[in-house]
């Protein structure tokens, strides 16, 4: 039997079931364009009003238990975004980067559905980040929901975790994401 010839013998759900634990981006794992540093924190603790001073003040950080200025544990997924491209963003669906990389989820798509949900996030933080760490993201596929009928249509519940580690390959937190995948207008 041809490779071609099996996934056509493949029901949808068979087609979503090989997914599970496929990596999100062929090019493997994301690495921060820039190490964690001072002016991202203090931008950040300043979006948020968030005055706790071992983010910004230096001698306050040094005598606390952390010896040192950290990052806010939630700005973990910010260190390995990369800067987006506003230019043509509506035509790519939002996405913030161009790419050539249809990616897994592009089996959704082909089969109707378009839509794109966010549902919730959940982080679990190993520690806190320093100054100078390079973070990485290696995010795969946890799981894929039969399908559901929902308010706004029949769809899929996506579920990826992202790793976050630094250089020597230290986990530093996690990311639990989940997406609804759905077909607009198929609401009962």
């Amino acid at each position: 039997m041809s490779a071609s010839s099996f996934v056509s013998d493949m029901t949808f759900q068979d087609r979503l079931d090989v997914l599970v634990g496929t990596d999100m981006r062929s090019g493997g794992p994301t690495v921060a364009p820039d190490p964690v540093n001072q002016p991202m924190i203090r931008h950040w603790a300043a979006a948020f009003e968030d005055d706790n001073p071992v983010y910004t003040d230096v001698e306050f950080a040094a005598a606390s238990r952390f010896g040192g200025i950290v990052a806010p544990p939630l700005m973990l997924q910010t260190w390995t975004m990369g800067t987006p491209m506003i230019t043509g963003i509506r035509e790519r669906g939002g996405a913030p980067q161009p790419s050539n990389d249809r990616g897994p989820l592009t089996v959704f798509d082909e089969a109707g559905f378009i839509g794109t949900l966010a549902s919730n996030s959940e982080f679990e933080i190993n520690r806190y980040l320093r100054i100078g760490e390079v973070v990485s993201a290696a995010t795969v596929i946890e799981s894929i929901s039969p399908e559901k009928t929902t308010r706004i249509g029949r769809g899929h519940f996506v579920t990826w975790i992202t790793t976050y580690s630094v250089e020597d390959g230290e986990v530093v937190g996690t990311q639990r994401f989940r997406i609804l995948k759905f077909i607009p207008g198929s609401a009962a």
